[in-house]
């Protein structure tokens, strides 16, 4: 009997302790479990923060924008520099021009739009070419060079509405120039003005059909109108002289000015050239 009593007061404690391990108040599971998603809500925000911290240290899109500003306008800048003729001068000394050198640029001019048969006909043979200025003569001094014989022509020419000579510059104020640098070599001939500043087309046309004129120095645009008016008549030339080397204030050549050049070339290939290949004009370059 003792030893059964001591058995059951040694078993009571464990039974109350099971049952108190096993019966839980429901209450303290929900603890548990607002516990658990709290600690797993706070891992989430931790986890969280540093890449919002990582994409605030790389602003990758920015960076990489302003390099790409930087570059496009820096070739919108190089796109609006172009090269000037000064800026080329500057660098190099200004070479005297050569029959080659209106050669070129006839078959640049004519090359796109002409065919090959054509280009033929436009060519020029070194004998339709007068010694080219080498920028040490005057105006006066190349004329005295190239028509040694020129006192024997003023005097043998009597037909109107034409010229011994015919002086082609890029301006209005540079036939003026000429004119006046001539002196020392026209002697008594006559010079008559043929451009378009000051002078109308018609009194032009009126002094060639009525008087008798040895020199005519003007702008291309107006001796191909007179020509092509039928006012003047190239069949008398002799010598047709380019202002080739002569430089304006802004370092252009009367070839560098677009609407020279094209009015030049249409006067060579309509009259000029024909009458070159024929041995009745020859072609200087001053």
């Amino acid at each position: 009997m003792a030893e059964q009593a001591l058995r059951e007061e040694g078993t009571q404690p464990l039974f109350e302790m099971i049952a108190h391990v096993s019966v839980q108040d429901p209450s303290d599971d929900e603890a548990i479990e607002k516990a658990s998603e709290k600690s797993s809500a706070t891992c989430q925000d931790s986890d969280s923060k540093p890449a919002v911290k990582k994409k605030r240290k790389q602003p990758t899109e920015c960076f990489l924008s302003q390099p790409e500003e930087k570059q496009e306008s820096a070739v919108k800048a190089k796109r609006r520099k172009k090269k000037k003729i000064s800026d080329v001068l500057q660098k190099s000394a200004p070479k005297p021009g050569v029959p080659a050198d209106l050669q070129n640029l006839l078959n640049q001019h004519f090359g796109e739009n002409r065919s090959v048969i054509e280009i033929e006909e436009l060519k020029l043979s070194d004998s339709c070419f007068l010694p080219a200025n080498d920028l040490t003569h005057s105006f006066s001094s190349y004329l005295k060079e190239i028509c040694p014989k020129w006192a024997k022509l003023r005097r043998s020419h009597k037909e109107k509405k034409s010229v011994v000579m015919l002086v082609l510059c890029s301006s209005a104020l540079r036939s003026l120039e000429l004119i006046k640098s001539m002196t020392a070599f026209k002697g008594d001939c006559r010079v008559i003005k043929l451009f378009a500043k000051h002078i109308k087309i018609k009194e032009q046309m009126n002094m060639l059909e009525k008087g008798m004129f040895h020199i005519g120095v003007g702008t291309p645009g107006r001796v191909k109108a007179l020509v092509e008016q039928d006012a003047l008549c190239l069949n008398s030339t002799k010598y047709m002289i380019l202002d080739w080397n002569w430089r304006d204030q802004k370092l252009r050549r009367m070839m560098d000015i677009p609407e020279i050049k094209k009015e030049t070339f249409d006067l060579l290939e309509k009259s000029i050239i024909k009458l070159c290949r024929d041995g009745s004009v020859k072609l200087g370059l001053f």
